[in-house]
C-alpha cells in the first residue's frame, strides 16, 4: 500500500471547535486550556500573550508592546488595540544627538511607556469573559516553576550575554550565578511571577465585579505600587519616565482600522502608528496583477511582490508615523487608483535600483500638499531581534491576533518586578523633519502589526508574524500563497520567502541597503538567477530562515465547517485545536 508524501514539514492542524497558533508551543497549550475551561478567543489570546511574555523574554515582555486585533463575531466588527507606548514628557531628541553622538544606545533613556499589560487588560475587559487571575494562571506557573531553555532563546542569550552582564538586575534573572545557562536548563522568573500575582491580588481586593477587578489590576500597574517602583528605577538610573507619565498613559482603541479588498476578501491591518499600512498598500498594488498565472515562487511573481513592497516601504518612509502628530494620507495610500499609479511605475523587466521615490497619495484625496523629500545614505548595520505572535479562533467565530514584542536586549530588568520597560524608542528617528522623530508624548512607528482577513462578514484568518521589517513581507507572501495560489494554510506558511531591504530599516540606526534582496535557498537557482538579471542584488538565506519571519494563522473553512491552524517551523511556533 502506498501513501502520499507530505507537502509540508508539519501537517495542517484541523479542528471543528477552536484553533490556536502561537509563537511558542506552551503558550498554544495554555490558550487551549483556557478554551477548554469555557473561555472565549479573547480570554485565550490574553492568556497566550502573557505566556509568550514569560516564554520568550528575549523577544517580548509585559512591559513591552502588544498590538492586538480582534474580530467580535456578535457585532461583526474589527477593532485594534494599539499596545504601544509614547515617549515620556521629558524626552529630548537633542540628548541623543548631542550627548550620544547621534545614536540611541541601550538603556532607560530609550524607554517609552510600558503598554503590553494595558493591551492585555483592555482586551480582556472589553471582549473577554474571565478574570485576570484565571487567565494569568498558566503564565504565573511558567514563570515560577520555570521552563526548559530552547535553542532559539539560548542563541539570544549568547548574543546578549555581555549586555545582560552589564545590568545587574538583568544578569540576576538570565545569568544566574554569573553563568550563561545551557540549552535544556530551567529558566525561572520568580519576580515576574510575583508581579503577575500582585495584579491578581489587586483584582481580588476590588470585589466580585469583573470589570472593576481588571481596572484595579491596571491601576496597580500604572498608578499603584508597581508604577512607583518603575518610576523610582527610572529616577535612580537617570531615566525620563515618571509616575505622572505612567498614570496618564492608556493604549488607544481604533474601531475603524484600515482595510482593503483583495480577491474578494477584506484584509485588515493596523493604522499608521505602526507599519500595518505597508502590507495593505502592497496588496492593493498586487491586486492588479494576475499572480496566479505567474505561479508560486517564480521570478515573475517574486519580482512583482518585491517591487510592490518597495513602493509601500517608500511611502512608509515618507508619510507613516503617529497619526496624533502627523497628517497621514491613509485614504490616498490605499486608494485603488493610487495603486494603479504605482503599477505604472513598476517595470516587469527591471527592479528599482534602490528605494523608489515615494508617490503622491494626496493627489488621490483631492488635496494639494507640499511634499518634502529626504535623502538617504546607504549603509549596513545590524538590528536588534524582536517579537512573537499569536492567533486564536473560538467556536463562536471570535478571532484575535496579537504581536507582542520588546525583549531583554535593549533595556534592563526593573529589580523586584522582573520586567523590562519598553525600549521601543529605538524605532524613532533623530531627524526632526522625519514623521517618526522623537517628541514628548509621541509614539515610535512600531514594526509589530497583526492582521485579520474577513470573508462574507466572518473571520477568515487572523494572521501575523515576528520579524521586524520582514513582517509585512512575510504577511503579504502568506496572503498571496493562500488566495492567489490556492495553497493550504500550512503550505502558505512554509513556502520559501524572499525579502527586500531596499529601504531605511525601522530600528536605529536605520540602515539602508539599496537593491538588497534575501531569498531562502529552497527557491531554485534558476529563479535566483532570473531575479539577479532583473536587477535584484540577491543574497541567500538558508532553508527555513528565522529572519524570514514565523507566520502563524488560523484559517476558517466555511464550506466544511473546519478551522485550520498553521504554524511556521522557522521558529518555535505551534498550532493546536479541537
Amino acid at each position: 500500500m502506498s501513501f502520499p508524501s507530505p507537502t509540508t514539514f508539519r501537517p495542517p492542524v484541523i479542528g471543528s471547535n477552536y484553533m490556536v497558533s502561537t509563537g511558542h508551543y506552551l503558550a498554544t497549550v495554555a490558550a487551549a486550556r483556557i478554551l477548554e475551561r469555557g473561555g472565549n478567543a479573547f480570554d485565550a489570546g490574553v492568556a497566550a500573550g502573557l505566556c509568550i511574555n514569560v516564554l520568550q523574554p528575549d523577544m517580548t515582555n509585559i512591559g513591552g508592546v502588544a498590538p492586538v486585533m480582534v474580530f467580535d463575531a456578535a457585532s461583526g466588527a474589527v477593532t485594534t488595540v494599539s499596545g504601544l507606548g509614547h515617549w515620556p514628557a521629558a524626552a529630548d531628541i537633542n540628548y541623543f544627538i548631542e550627548e550620544c553622538n547621534g545614536t540611541i544606545p541601550p538603556g532607560v533613556r530609550r524607554c517609552v511607556m510600558p503598554a503590553a499589560i494595558d493591551s492585555w487588560l483592555t482586551t480582556l475587559a472589553r471582549w473577554g469573559t474571565m478574570t485576570f487571575r484565571e487567565i494569568s494562571e498558566p503564565a504565573i506557573e511558567l514563570a515560577a516553576e520555570g521552563f526548559a531553555i530552547y535553542p532559539f532563546l539560548h542563541a539570544s542569550m549568547v548574543e546578549a550575554a555581555e549586555q545582560l552582564a552589564g545590568w545587574p538586575s538583568s544578569a540576576a534573572v538570565y545569568l544566574p550565578d554569573g553563568c550563561l545557562p545551557r540549552v535544556g536548563d530551567r529558566l525561572r522568573q520568580p519576580q515576574l511571577a510575583a508581579t503577575l500575582e500582585r495584579l491578581g491580588a489587586a483584582e481580588r481586593r476590588a470585589g466580585g465585579d469583573r470589570q472593576a477587578g481588571i481596572q484595579a489590576a491596571r491601576d496597580e500597574f500604572y498608578k499603584g505600587d508597581i508604577a512607583e517602583q518603575i518610576a523610582a528605577f527610572m529616577r535612580d538610573n537617570d531615566g525620563w519616565m515618571t509616575s505622572d507619565d505612567l498614570a496618564t498613559f492608556a493604549v488607544e482603541i481604533d474601531n475603524q482600522p484600515p482595510h482593503i479588498n483583495y480577491r474578494g476578501h477584506e484584509i485588515y491591518g493596523c493604522g499608521p502608528w505602526c507599519q500595518g499600512p505597508v502590507a495593505l498598500e502592497a496588496l492593493a498594488i498586487l491586486a492588479g496583477y494576475d499572480l496566479a498565472a505567474c505561479g508560486p515562487q517564480t521570478s515573475e511573481s517574486l519580482h512583482l511582490i518585491l517591487e510592490a513592497l518597495k513602493a509601500a516601504f517608500a511611502d512608509r518612509e515618507q508619510y507613516v508615523g503617529d497619526p496624533n502628530y502627523n497628517d497621514v494620507p491613509m485614504a490616498g495610500l490605499l486608494n485603488a487608483d493610487y495603486a494603479a499609479a504605482w503599477r505604472d511605475r513598476i517595470r516587469p523587466d527591471r527592479a528599482f535600483d534602490g528605494m523608489p521615490t515615494a508617490g503622491n497619495p494626496w493627489a488621490f484625496m483631492d488635496r494639494d500638499v507640499a511634499i518634502v523629500r529626504r535623502e538617504h545614505r546607504p549603509f549596513a548595520a545590524p538590528v536588534e531581534p524582536d517579537t512573537s505572535f499569536l492567533s486564536v479562533v473560538d467556536a463562536a467565530g471570535n478571532a484575535m491576533a496579537a504581536t507582542p514584542s520588546d525583549g531583554f536586549t535593549g533595556t534592563p530588568v526593573v529589580p523586584e518586578l522582573g520586567i523590562i520597560v519598553s525600549g521601543r524608542g529605538v524605532q524613532s528617528w533623530l531627524d526632526p523633519r522625519h514623521p517618526v522623530a522623537i517628541e514628548p508624548g509621541k509614539r515610535p512607528r512600531l514594526t509589530p502589526n497583526p492582521g485579520m482577513i474577513l470573508k462574507d462578514g466572518a473571520a477568515f484568518a487572523p494572521y501575523g508574524t515576528p520579524g521586524n521589517d520582514t513582517q509585512p513581507q512575510a504577511m503579504v507572501q502568506f496572503v498571496v500563497n493562500l488566495l492567489d495560489h490556492g495553497m493550504n494554510p500550512q503550505e502558505a506558511v512554509e513556502a520559501p520567502r524572499a525579502a527586500t531591504y531596499s529601504f531605511p530599516r525601522s530600528t536605529h540606526p536605520h540602515p539602508y541597503t539599496p537593491g538588497l534582496t534575501y531569498v531562502e535557498s529552497r527557491i531554485g537557482p534558476e529563479v535566483v538567477a532570473s531575479l539577479a538579471e532583473l536587477g535584484h542584488r540577491v543574497e541567500m538565506w538558508p532553508d527555513l530562515a528565522a529572519p524570514a519571519g514565523s507566520v502563524c494563522a488560523v484559517v476558517r473553512d466555511a464550506e466544511r465547517g473546519f478551522l485550520i491552524g498553521a504554524a511556521d517551523p522557522r521558529r518555535m511556533a505551534y498550532a493546536i485545536g479541537w
